[in-house]
């Protein structure tokens, strides 16, 4: 009995931990954490030194294992990403001049492009990370909102919550018209006909969306819209987040030692 009630103790301990950690960065102004993460990008992007980006990923693994991010959705997001930047990471050491350091199938490797692969995958995902764990729990409608009050133009903001709001509705558009191509015996193949058939349904698609969209203006006039989304939270900043600000400027500041110095 004792050893069952200490499990439940030590169960109930980690979840509540986890949850305070989760609850510390879904507290923070949302500015703070867009503003750390953009200028934790641009300083990763400038940065050569193979140390520092080294500690780079290792605080953007940090922010995630902070943020308690879902392990297996992470790596999924990851492969993602990385399977982009795997072609240019194989081909930069044979392709960069340079020192040649080993030969396959007649292809020379040069030390510059090894480390220069190096550099791209290590500045991918430290970025990445940083991303997940600043900005990718955060709601976009949060998200907007951040974008308006740090005076981002405000058709900028506009796109970008509307693309979020109706990309599941096109999408679903699109499987319908899909669907009705394939009760119509479509079969994709390498011709012509497939050719011009992909084409008429992206054009249907472009079309679509432009009637969906003026629809919608319509609707949202009839509404009152007048071209503002009215914000009810005003954000305010708190101690929390001037802590959160002043170790994130020590972090950068580190990093930028580190690479330069």
């Amino acid at each position: 009995m004792t050893q069952v009630l200490g499990e439940v103790s030590r169960s109930w301990t980690l979840d509540k931990k986890q949850q305070t950690q989760e609850a510390f960065l879904q507290s923070l102004d949302p500015r703070v954490r867009l503003l750390v993460c953009v200028l934790f990008s641009c300083v990763v992007s400038a940065l050569h030194d193979m140390t520092a980006l080294t500690l780079a990923l290792g605080i953007g693994l940090g922010l995630s294992l902070f943020a308690r991010l879902p392990i297996w959705t992470t790596v999924r997001k990851v492969v993602v990403v990385d399977s982009f930047i795997l072609v240019l990471v194989l081909t930069l050491p044979f392709t960069m001049p340079g020192e040649v350091i080993f030969s396959f199938w007649g292809w020379e490797a040069s030390r510059e492009g090894v480390f220069r692969a190096a550099e791209v995958g290590l500045k991918a995902n430290a970025i990445l990370f940083s991303l997940m764990a600043l900005i990718g729990i955060m709601e976009p409608s949060v998200l907007g909102h951040a974008l308006y009050r740090l005076k981002v133009p405000i058709k900028l903001v506009h796109l970008f919550l509307f693309t979020v709001r109706y990309i599941d509705v096109f999408y679903k558009e699109y499987k319908t018209m899909r669907m009705a191509m394939k009760a119509r015996g479509f079969v994709p193949r390498t011709d012509l006909h497939t050719l011009r058939s992909i084409g008429y349904l992206v054009g249907m698609m472009l079309v679509r969306s432009l009637e969906r969209s003026d629809r919608i203006m319509e609707a949202m006039k009839c509404r009152g819209f007048d071209g503002r989304f009215y914000i009810l939270d005003t954000m305010k900043s708190g101690q929390r987040d001037r802590v959160f600000a002043a170790v994130a400027a020590v972090a950068l500041l580190g990093l930028l030692a580190v690479g330069y110095l």
